[in-house]
């Protein structure tokens, strides 16, 4: 696989030819219409989360750029897929995820538990020589063992070597240019771990849905949700922030559960 394609799953993850029908419509307008930061549950097991796992390899180095990538077009291809549709097997958990706090936990694996995770239900995506996998939101307290047992901590990655130079304006996904591509610009006065950023990026990428109608959306999902992700300059960032209170761009503000201040801006979509 070239770099600069967003995936490339086996066939069983690939979008189904019925994606013109109303199925895809509905997922379409779960992600621009939800509403989400309903209060927690009294019991802390059931707070509702959505695990992404970064794979990163002990002894081969993982482009951290390529790895956020990766990670934004998991969580998308995830909420869009035909199997979290509303007949599909993953449609209660996604309603009740979307329904609540958008929570998102990110973990590393490698070697065995990289591939033990890829059986539990969720999407993989795959940017340059980078993977993260999305898995299906649940509880926390239920989370899967085999998710479960993988650190937390310990994501930190770098953007030395070959890599997502930023220079292209078009990904390519099987071997055609898509132009629909969203950009998410990191705020650069932050100090985040990877796994932080990981998180933020996969909600900026739900959120870039709201900036897309329902065509650009499913051509989109079609071609695996390829994003960028950049860090913005700080001479642009209140740009971004004004696009933001403009409704030209929509910004990820973070609860602040981990690492920064509550109502924080972390990332801003731009389309």
């Amino acid at each position: 696989m070239e770099p600069g394609q967003a995936g490339s799953p086996d066939a069983a993850e690939r979008p189904a030819d019925s994606e013109n029908t109303d199925t895809f419509g509905q997922r379409y307008r779960r992600l621009v219409g939800y509403v989400g930061g309903h209060s927690d549950p009294d019991d802390p097991g059931q707070v509702l989360a959505m695990q992404m796992v970064l794979h990163i390899p002990k002894s081969e180095p993982v482009n951290r750029t390529e790895l956020l990538t990766a990670a934004a077009s998991a969580v998308a291809l995830l909420c869009l897929d035909e199997r979290s549709g509303p007949d599909g097997p993953w449609a209660t958990e996604m309603d009740n995820w979307c329904d609540a706090r958008i929570r998102k936990i990110a973990r590393r694996a490698r070697g065995a538990h990289w591939e033990a995770a890829q059986d539990v239900p969720g999407v993989t995506a795959v940017h340059g020589s980078a993977q993260a996998r999305a898995i299906v939101p649940g509880p926390v307290g239920q989370t899967d063992r085999r998710i479960a047992r993988l650190q937390i901590g310990g994501t930190e990655v770098g953007d030395s070597g070959a890599g997502d130079s930023g220079a292209d304006d078009t990904a390519v996904v099987d071997g055609t240019a898509s132009a629909i591509r969203p950009t998410l610009w990191v705020n650069p006065t932050l100090e985040m771990s990877v796994g932080k950023l990981a998180a933020q990026v996969g909600h900026a990428s739900m959120l870039a849905v709201k900036l897309m109608d329902q065509d650009q959306a499913a051509q989109w999902f079609a071609d695996r949700c390829p994003v960028r992700v950049r860090t913005s300059a700080e001479s642009r960032w209140e740009q971004l922030l004004s696009a933001d209170a403009a409704g030209t761009a929509v910004a990820v503000r973070d609860a602040g559960f981990t690492e920064i201040a509550p109502g924080s801006v972390t990332v801003i979509s731009t389309f």
